[in-house]
């Protein structure tokens, strides 16, 4: 059983399910919450070890997790094959090495010069399948390590690039040098590197500024709780 905000009634069932089965819960991961700090918070409310998630992400970024309790856990790969829908916010004309906002802005350049049209342009060329290379600053494991790992130790390592698709891409708004943009991809696919690759295409560099998870093949943010809402739920029935 998946419990959303729509089946919030059956929470009571859910937990007797949890407890016996197995299930999954939609949560809405607040920023600056790690995924894992979503899991072991739900650990230590329900008192269970089992639990895990079905995609990593970034603590600065928002959005929905689908967490995986007890049975439910031998799930896992059915839900992180699923495609992914992120709203993302990019930031041109500067760099930066984890192709975020957790790390200085470097290489700066003036966006005067290049326009809406070629941003545009040059944004939705990604849609379709590429090659593309995860940033050094991520959880993938090369050789058993983390690459943030390595990265942190100014490792060098040759990074190989991993076949991504984009099916779509929606730009929401220009306004340099901020645009935002909706897009759905295959799992894998890394929004920091695609902000990253927007930036070298453009000439002027870009990074990601903001980013929100808003669906995993069919499951949508809307129907997720957040964390403090889950909470409370909890204690009415505990």
């Amino acid at each position: 059983m998946i419990l959303t905000k729509t089946n919030i009634k059956d929470l009571t069932y859910w937990l007797n399910k949890t407890y016996e089965f197995g299930s999954a819960v939609l949560i809405d991961k607040p920023k600056d919450w790690t995924s894992f700090d979503v899991v072991n918070k739900l650990k230590k409310v329900l008192r269970i070890r089992k639990i895990g998630h079905t995609g990593t992400l970034d603590p600065f970024a928002t959005g929905l997790l689908i967490l995986l309790l007890n049975k439910f856990t031998k799930k896992q790969q059915e839900f992180t094959n699923l495609d992914k829908t992120y709203i993302a916010k990019i930031k041109l004309g500067a760099t930066t090495k984890t192709f975020d906002t957790t790390s200085e802005e470097e290489n700066l350049k003036n966006i005067d010069g290049i326009t809406n049209q070629e941003i545009e342009s040059v944004i939705k060329s990604f849609v379709g399948d590429f090659e593309q290379i995860p940033p050094m600053y991520s959880a993938k494991k090369v050789s058993g390590q983390r690459l943030y790992q390595l990265a942190r130790r100014n490792q060098e390592i040759e990074l190989k690039p991993v076949l991504v698709k984009i099916h779509s891409i929606e730009i929401f708004s220009i306004e340099p040098p901020f645009v935002e943009f909706e897009v759905k991809c295959s799992k894998g696919t890394y929004i920091r590197s695609l902000a990253n690759d927007i930036g070298k295409k453009l000439g002027v560099g870009a990074y990601l500024f903001e980013l929100r998870r808003t669906q995993i093949g069919n499951f949508s943010v809307n129907n997720a709780f957040k964390m403090e809402e889950f909470l409370t739920e909890l204690k009415k029935v505990s």
